[in-house]
């Protein structure tokens, strides 16, 4: 009796220990999280436009297809590679985000210098999207690009997040790693799901609502959406230059590089007149900049270097000629 005792207690103190390693893990997780919540918001800005044109009824499946491509990103390719990169080479990890800001920061920057500039809308985009006759076929290429695109979007996210991991052993970090892989493609996908399906609703409401203050409700999401989405899309933009800047700077700092930091967190400091919420306006909007104007001058690089290469080696003869 004594010993099916002294067996419960040990049982009750491996239950202790595991409840505790789940609650450090959930912890761990929301503190990775919260640091990819630019990239969350643009990834979620983003997804919208790759459902657009298509019937209603595949919406959610091409979200679905998306979403599914989105984890395997995160779970079979970058999260072991990044758990190997932290095991043998921890020092790559401030270069990759540099890397990674530098994208956020292109990307950006070329969406504002795209909208500010004229440019043929009915014009093949880069994959030849345009001009693809086929619905299934076009699905295919808008699901692989959005997989492509997402991609880079999630390696940013595991980076940050195993950035932002105080975890004691491998097993915490690999298992806080899979809850911010999960818990984020499910917010943006399920987000985008929502998004996407709000005008199908605000419709459905304003036929068969039976009060009038329904069918109204209806009719105003109906015309809420198209501003709904132009918003997302510039909250998007902002969030990829304001958190490209300040992964760079950040990573700088932490590579030894330190009066970039400094000096923008003195500049908050001197006008921010002591009140947090200022001084983090401040910080976000020198980052913004720095994006900004990093962003135009990788547009060169990225348009004439990046993307010739990028298509000869994986978009094919065709795509690269084009």
């Amino acid at each position: 009796m004594s010993g099916l005792l002294a067996l419960l207690d040990d049982v009750s103190a491996i239950a202790k220990v595991a409840a505790a390693s789940v609650d450090d893990i959930g912890a761990a997780a929301m503190k990775a999280g919260s640091k990819t919540a630019g990239v969350i918001i643009d990834d979620a800005a983003v997804t919208p436009k790759y459902v657009q044109g298509f019937a209603p009824a595949r919406e959610l499946p091409i979200i679905w297809r998306i979403a599914r491509g989105s984890l395997i990103n995160k779970l079979v390719f970058l999260m072991p590679a990044a758990l190997l990169m932290a095991a043998f080479a921890p020092w790559l990890v401030w270069p990759l985000l540099i890397l990674g800001g530098s994208y956020l920061a292109f990307e950006g920057a070329e969406k504002i210098v795209h909208a500010l500039t004229k440019h043929d809308e009915t014009s093949g985009g880069p994959d030849g999207s345009h001009a693809v006759k086929d619905p299934m076929h076009l699905e295919e290429q808008k699901v692989k690009g959005a997989i492509k695109t997402d991609f880079i979007l999630s390696a940013e996210i595991m980076v940050i997040s195993l950035s932002a991991i105080e975890a004691p052993n491998f097993w915490m970090q690999a298992a806080t790693l899979a809850v911010v892989a999960v818990l984020i493609t499910a917010a943006v996908y399920g987000s985008v799901a929502v998004i996407v399906k709000m005008d199908d609703i605000g419709l459905w409401l304003s036929q068969v609502a039976r009060t009038g203050f329904g069918r109204w409700l209806g009719r105003a999401i109906v015309k809420f959406m198209p501003w709904l989405l132009k918003a997302l899309a510039i909250i998007g933009t902002a969030a990829m230059l304001w958190v490209g800047g300040s992964i760079i700077v950040h990573s700088l700092h932490e590579m030894g590089w330190h009066w970039p930091e400094e000096f923008i967190h003195d500049l908050a400091v001197a006008y921010g007149q002591g009140q947090p919420a200022l001084e983090w306006g401040i910080t976000a909007a020198v980052d913004f900049v720095i994006g900004f104007v990093w962003g135009l001058i990788l547009i060169p690089v990225g348009v004439k270097v990046v993307a010739p290469v990028w298509s000869s080696l994986f978009g094919g003869k065709e795509k690269a000629a084009h």
